[in-house]
């Protein structure tokens, strides 16, 4: 009774273990289960080499475990086996040892030819310097057709604005909800990319799963990595590592062009910086500046002293009667500007520019609660960098 127990336990034990292999096998295929295969030639590879390796697993497992079943029924008791008195087995020792080995040697030689080319970022046609910040990402163009084009790349406003608290929007209503960017990084097909990777604050990690790699951000370090798609397309990410409150707030989206869309964006972000420049030197109305500095609040301030600027109490200080933003202006501007130590208040001034700078501070300062009605110009500020 026991015995035909036993059995009908394993064969079931068996059969789950089949079907899971086979299910996985089957449905794994999609994104769902299994690993993303990617755009690019190295995440063609690291797929391969995934599915390589999987393979061998499943064909190991079920070995085992046939071996394992046939030994259980054949050798049982009841048809009166005997024990083996021998103590060891040569035989046996060499076949468990030299079959593993090879299975090992078999595997670590693809895997070591895809880690080498994952490594190789020698002769790229462009580098792009990619730091993480608390909760942002940003980007220098540090040689190539698009040297010296620098910018910030946040959460996108509605996204932002649906994941506040109470804002009563439904996610389902935004496609890319919490995986889209104001500002993405968009580089050229048919070049090979390599991106300079490290952070300003704390540990960061870039991830773009269709490119088949991620890498850690580190304060003080540079990690780097390398791209070449050879198709136009966008490719979303996000940060992979715990880096605080708003870690899931700081996707990754990355265009990739043809050489005359790629070109004529180097053209618009110049004339944009052109134009930003320009506009430092103008002479702002109050309520330019503080329609101005609504958008900058939303997308660098938000996260931290809320919609409404009432902070979170014993976290985030209120904006809203702060003695800072009622108080001295040039106190005001000191503190987002260099920010202050030993608390979450990052220095801005080498974030924001001289407009968007003095928009947020008299958006502070007339707005949110506030009226105190004085302002700060875009020239006051470069005055002070």
């Amino acid at each position: 009774m026991f015995a035909k127990t036993l059995r009908r336990a394993l064969s079931s034990v068996w059969g789950a273990v089949l079907l899971l292999s086979a299910s996985t096998a089957i449905a794994g295929f999609g994104d769902t289960l299994n690993l993303r295969e990617g755009v690019t030639a190295t995440s063609k590879t690291v797929y391969g080499l995934h599915m390589l390796i999987f393979w061998i697993c499943v064909v190991a497992c079920a070995a085992v475990f046939a071996v394992l079943i046939y030994s259980l029924f054949a050798h049982r008791k009841s048809k009166g086996a005997v024990p083996a008195t021998f103590h060891e087995s040569t035989t046996v020792e060499v076949i468990w040892t030299t079959i593993p080995f090879l299975v090992l040697v078999g595997m670590a030689v693809p895997a070591t030819k895809a880690l080498l080319a994952l490594e190789d970022t020698r002769d790229a046609d462009m580098s792009i310097l990619v730091t993480g910040y608390q909760w942002k990402w940003k980007y220098d163009y540090i040689d190539g057709a698009a040297e010296g084009i620098s910018f910030f790349s946040n959460l996108d406003a509605k996204s932002n604005e649906m994941r506040q608290l109470g804002s009563g929007a439904n996610p389902a209503d935004h496609e890319h909800y919490l995986l889209d960017v104001d500002n993405r990084v968009v580089v050229p097909i048919n070049k090979k990319i390599r991106f300079l990777i490290t952070a300003n604050d704390v540990i960061h990690s870039w991830w773009l799963p269709d490119l088949g790699w991620k890498q850690d951000a580190i304060p003080g370090f540079v990690n780097d990595g390398w791209t070449e798609l050879t198709e136009p397309g966008v490719y979303r990410g996000k940060c992979a590592e715990l880096c605080g409150k708003d870690h899931g707030f700081m996707p990754i989206v990355l265009e990739a062009m043809t050489e005359d869309d790629y070109n004529q964006w180097i053209a618009d972000q110049k004339a944009g910086a052109a134009a930003a420049a320009a506009s430092a030197t103008q002479t702002w109305t109050l309520d330019d500046l503080v329609a101005r500095g609504e958008s900058v609040y939303n997308t660098n301030c938000v996260a931290c002293h809320q919609a409404n600027g009432q902070g979170i109490p014993g976290v985030f200080p209120a904006i809203t009667g702060s003695a800072i933003a009622t108080g001295d202006i040039g106190g005001h501007i000191d503190i987002v500007m260099n920010g202050k130590a030993g608390t979450a208040m990052q220095a801005f001034a080498g974030q924001l520019n001289d407009v968007d700078m003095a928009a947020v501070v008299t958006y502070q300062r007339n707005a949110l609660g506030n009226s105190v009605g004085d302002m700060v110009q875009p020239s006051e500020i470069a005055a002070l960098r």
